[in-house]
């Protein structure tokens, strides 16, 4: 088992304390710290088809080339070879985005990305099979975490490490865009107790290496029981109204 999240043993941890920490063995950490945190951005230092299970949490959302980085992985894996990933999908801190984007607008007439973009997750399954992966699946949670101000939530992403990194120049904000940010995030969406919301949103992501064993889609036309029928309804044809 390879391990490629950008904090390593959380997995491994977790791992241990299940029923499946004999069967699964002792994770692995063999790309750098640099590979962890930037995925994608160069050659994975695994040998192609020698992991039965590759592991990334919480990192994917920093690669520059998402799909190419899902490649690697999916080439690192053995035949029937397993892919776990969780990365922040394209919800997350929408209600930062909006006000930091309103405050900059206002006081510069144009604003710089602020909230570095992430994938979104209805996209999750389709990433995986254009990577090459086999029996995709993706789902996506939203968990809502309140703060008391936006200052408060600030210091949390950068304790997380998830504040913006987005190459290029980038205009610092004023004091004065900071503060409206901050009155903008209570007054649009802060609640009864003065706290406000940030939404976080986390994309889980299976897929498996191709193998022969693995189920296969039938083809087109070798249904043998009716849709409708299952369903119970009453099927119509091509232009008649229901």
């Amino acid at each position: 088992m390879v391990d490629l999240s950008a904090q390593p043993g959380v997995f491994g941890d977790r791992l241990a304390d299940s029923d499946a920490g004999d069967r699964v063995g002792a994770p692995v950490c063999p790309a750098g710290p640099e590979t962890r945190a930037a995925p994608g951005s160069r050659a994975l230092d695994i040998e192609d088809g020698s992991a039965d299970l590759i592991v990334s949490l919480m990192t994917l959302h920093w690669a520059n080339d998402l799909p190419g980085a899902l490649s690697q992985i999916r080439r690192a894996l053995k035949p029937d070879g397993l892919f776990l990933g969780t990365l922040l999908g394209a919800g997350t801190l929408k209600e930062l985005r909006g006000v930091l984007t309103e405050a900059e607008l206002a006081e510069r007439g144009g604003a710089q990305a602020r909230v570095s973009p992430f994938a979104d997750g209805f996209d999750g399954a389709g990433l995986l099979q254009r990577a090459g992966f086999a029996l995709p699946v993706a789902d996506v949670d939203r968990l809502t975490v309140r703060y008391p101000d936006l200052f408060a939530l600030i210091r949390d992403l950068r304790a997380m490490g998830e504040t913006n990194v987005l190459a290029g120049p980038i205009r610092p904000l004023s004091r004065s865009m900071i503060a409206r940010a901050a009155a903008l995030y209570a007054e649009r969406h802060g609640e009864a107790d003065g706290r406000i919301p940030a939404t976080f949103e986390i994309v889980n992501l299976a897929g498996w290496a191709p193998h022969e064993s693995q189920p296969k889609p039938l083809p087109r036309g070798s249904a043998k029981a009716r849709l409708a029928d299952a369903l119970g309804v009453v099927e119509h044809g091509r232009g008649e109204r229901s």
